[in-house]
């Protein structure tokens, strides 16, 4: 009899089809929730699981699922899942590592010019009407803050902040960097993050949501942030406290703000930062290009199909899995 397997949405790629010559796959469809009845009866006999970053993957969904022996999650990032939980049972978590390097440092990229060129606002005053003959142009009009040859710091040098160090030298920024593991990064100047706070124009995330990175810049380390500087987040919303980011940029201590990620997404409409004219934002879109997502699409069928023919994820978050598994 053929495992199933549970998409929790449909994906493009070509790789779906042969999975489906590999198990019984049934594709969730239309918005909906997890934990809702008619869903967890779905899950109820599902062997494999094929998820996205906002599919909450916790202890009480695992216990309506007995028969669980994998589970494959389209991101890099696996906060949305209880792997502690996972690995305890001895269930293989996938994710999606490498693919989405270069398309997410792009995004970070994109984010620092647009928030330190006013790009967004300079779309809204011109759609709005504002740009009129007697507003044509004037020394002081839009003036931003400039790139070339500012100091950046990378908040984590793992390989999206080794990517975007390396397009910081096209600007001939110096750059400076702190990671955690303290790894060091051919270019990238080691410092402590206060230090790097303290001398940064620009500051780039790019570290895992872990319960040590959350509310890692937190109101005191905002506020030791170098005046008029520039804040980008493209890593995880939860990293950085949004109520101290708002209060920085009304306070002028900051100058602007690029976000791809917030704490909770969909993020509310009130929330302070999406009232603020110079905070940039887009809709978690780091890796959300057609090449960058079929990539991603294609290692979770990957690690998916290895666990139905009985052999190792190529992409596994917990590999100890398989040693507890040979031991025993």
């Amino acid at each position: 009899m053929l495992k199933k397997v549970v998409i929790t949405q449909p994906l493009p790629g070509e790789r779906l089809q042969a999975l489906a010559g590999q198990c019984e796959m049934d594709v969730l469809t239309g918005p909906r929730s997890l934990s809702a009845p008619d869903t967890r009866a779905q899950l109820a006999d599902c062997h494999g699981l094929i998820c996205l970053l906002t599919d909450a993957i916790d202890l009480p969904l695992l216990d309506a699922m007995p028969s669980l022996r994998f589970v494959s999650s389209v991101s890099v990032g696996v906060d949305h899942i209880d792997v502690e939980a996972l690995t305890a049972r001895g269930i293989p978590v996938g994710h999606t590592p490498g693919v989405l390097v270069d398309t997410t440092a792009d995004a970070a990229f994109a984010l620092l010019l647009a928030a330190a060129r006013r790009v967004a606002e300079g779309d809204r005053y011109i759609r709005g009407g504002n740009w009129r003959p007697e507003t044509r142009w004037s020394p002081d009009f839009f003036l931003g803050k400039d790139v070339s040859g500012a100091t950046l710091g990378i908040v984590g040098l793992g390989a999206i902040g080794q990517a975007v160090a390396r397009r910081a030298g096209g600007f001939d920024m110096k750059v400076i960097g702190w990671t955690p593991s303290g790894r060091a990064v051919p270019g990238v100047d080691n410092v402590s993050l206060e230090e790097l706070l303290l001398r940064s124009d620009f500051v780039s995330v790019h570290l895992a949501l872990t319960s040590e990175t959350r509310n890692l810049l937190d109101a005191p380390m905002i506020a030791t942030m170098k005046p008029g500087a520039v804040l980008v987040n493209t890593a995880r919303g939860g990293i950085v406290d949004e109520a101290a980011l708002a209060a920085a940029l009304d306070s002028g201590h900051l100058y602007a703000a690029g976000l791809d990620v917030f704490e909770r997404e969909p993020v509310a409409l009130d929330n302070p930062l999406l009232q603020h004219p110079r905070v940039v934002v887009v809709p978690h879109i780091g890796s959300a290009t057609t090449l960058t997502r079929a990539k991603m699409v294609d290692i979770a069928v990957r690690n998916a199909s290895a666990v139905l023919l009985g052999q190792p994820m190529p992409h596994c978050v917990n590999p100890q899995v398989y040693l507890a598994e040979a031991l025993r």
